[in-house]
């Protein structure tokens, strides 16, 4: 757990402190850049470089209670960051993925089963849906961060919410509790 005295000894570098925030905050990062990025070497650039933003970066932290928000919040900064500078920040939709195998009868899914399903949609309808459905982030927040227009953000997400729907319907027959 992130407290105050940790954040503190973190500042000052010591590095037990360090180590011990890594260990807390790297498998939260890891799930939030792999939402965002397929290729392991470079979600691992990302991650080492989002852990070096946060350590040299802690004295602009206001609120022990928002570390965790502020942490994702830069790994996802990084990983826009990454896509636009491969060019795959593109919005299409028609870019699908091939689908995905039929899986057999669950009484639900598990996280691995929607990160499957979430790589079948494309790149832009993708990254929407994990700023605005994962991150929290406002359709006008995405407008100015991805340089689009809210009304683009809206329907992205519209279409990746049918999109993921249909593919639960089809490829997970979801049996009552």
């Amino acid at each position: 757990m992130i407290n105050e005295k940790l954040l503190t000894d973190c500042k000052a570098r010591v590095r037990s402190a360090q180590r011990q925030l890594y260990e807390y905050m790297s498998p939260k990062l890891y799930q939030t850049c792999r939402r965002y990025l397929k290729q392991q070497a470079d979600i691992e650039e990302i991650m080492a470089d989002a852990f070096y933003t946060i350590f040299t970066k802690l004295d602009q932290l206001r609120d022990v209670a928002a570390f965790d928000a502020w942490a994702r919040r830069i790994a996802v900064n990084l990983c826009l960051s990454q896509l636009r500078k491969s060019g795959s920040l593109d919005i299409y939709l028609e870019d699908m993925k091939q689908e995905p195998q039929p899986q057999p009868l669950v009484s639900r899914l598990e996280e691995h089963d929607l990160l499957r399903l979430l790589d079948q949609l494309p790149a832009g309808c993708r990254m929407i849906f994990n700023l605005f459905a994962i991150e929290g982030y406002s359709h006008k927040e995405i407008a100015a961060m991805l340089q689009i227009s809210e009304g683009t953000s809206k329907s992205q997400l519209s279409f990746s919410k049918t999109k993921l729907q249909s593919l639960v319907n089809r490829f997970y027959y979801l049996k009552e509790n």
